[in-house]
């Protein structure tokens, strides 16, 4: 009877841990069909982007949508798990195949395009023209006309800065990251929101003092003279804003092109220019906002880059004579 009981327990034993295997399997299956399997609808063959400076939250919701994955909660999880939850890699994938949720945080995570990506590096200070010439000899087919239609009233709001981008990529799309790129950036320059200039002003300021001035300290005290002068009601008298009408800098202009009628000459008009003259880096836009309080209202630079100022116009003729050829 001993025997026959220990048999039975045996067999009950070996069938439990049978019917839980299975259940365990069966859970598993029921996982990987539910959260890990790539959707029925995977956009197969199509290009997404993940945008700079995107959150992980709105990568995530956007593969959703796009029927790139099936679990929220999956895809967040291998991204975070991989160190990637600030690290994900913006640009153009190619879904070349279907992935689960694994396998594709480890292609963001990691810039594993599966693309022919062009890194496409946009200097602070470069203007629409500038950006547009380069990415036509950077890109594939890249319609330059198309860009500068769409483009020009984006002057100033396109973000200096390392993308990368598919090689065929169009000129609406890199606009479009450019300019987001820009507004994401401004949200973390203290004093724009409390500023009494508006933004507008900021930014075409900021696009003179990238051209005048090298470094932050002179930036600084250059956009405190600029304010001071525009708040005296004093021309601005800048040569930056001359690449903007005759492609000529500072050591290029003769006395004819100071009396060119164009809204661009602050030697002619008072005020700001219309717009910005090119796409100014952070520093040129902090140290606008931030500007250094001086009596000055004159400065120059010599072909070194050094800076010189002044207070009052004699010095500043002065300091012309001295220095403006050195």
């Amino acid at each position: 009877m001993e025997e026959l009981y220990t048999d039975k327990r045996n067999w009950n034993f070996k069938q439990s841990r049978l019917f839980y295997g299975l259940t365990g399997l069966l859970l598993v299956t029921v996982l990987y069909f539910l959260f890990l399997m790539p959707p029925k609808q995977f956009p197969l063959g199509q290009v997404i982007t993940i945008e700079e400076g995107e959150s992980l939250q709105s990568i995530t919701n956007d593969l959703h949508d796009l029927h790139v994955i099936k679990s929220n909660f999956a895809f967040r999880t291998h991204v975070i798990l991989l160190g990637g939850e600030k690290r994900v890699i913006a640009g153009d994938y190619l879904l070349d195949k279907k992935e689960g949720p694994g396998d594709l945080a480890n292609r963001f995570v990691n810039g594993r395009f599966h693309l022919e990506v062009a890194k496409v590096t946009i200097p602070e200070g470069w203007n629409i023209y500038e950006i547009s010439d380069y990415l036509g000899n950077t890109l594939i087919n890249f319609n330059k006309n198309e860009f500068l239609s769409l483009v020009k009233e984006k002057e100033g709001y396109l973000f200096p800065d390392t993308y990368f981008v598919s090689r065929s990529t169009k000129p609406e799309r890199i606009i479009e990251r450019m300019n987001k790129n820009f507004y994401e950036k401004i949200l973390t320059i203290s004093g724009i929101a409390t500023s009494t200039h508006s933004l507008e002003d900021i930014i075409t300021m900021a696009s003179i003092i990238e051209d005048e001035a090298r470094t932050t300290e002179s930036r600084k005290i250059i956009a405190g003279i600029l304010w001071r002068r525009l708040s005296l009601g004093i021309p601005l008298q800048v040569d930056a804003t001359f690449s903007y009408i005759n492609g000529k800098g500072t050591f290029e202009l003769t006395a004819t092109d100071l009396k060119i009628d164009s809204p661009y000459n602050t030697y002619k008009y008072k005020g700001l220019p219309p717009g910005p003259i090119n796409n100014p880096g952070i520093d040129a836009i902090i140290a606008t906002v931030n500007p250094t309080t001086t009596k000055y209202l004159y400065f120059l630079s010599n072909k070194s880059g050094d800076m010189y100022y002044a207070k009052t116009f004699e010095e500043h003729k002065r300091n012309r004579e001295l220095y403006l050829n050195k």
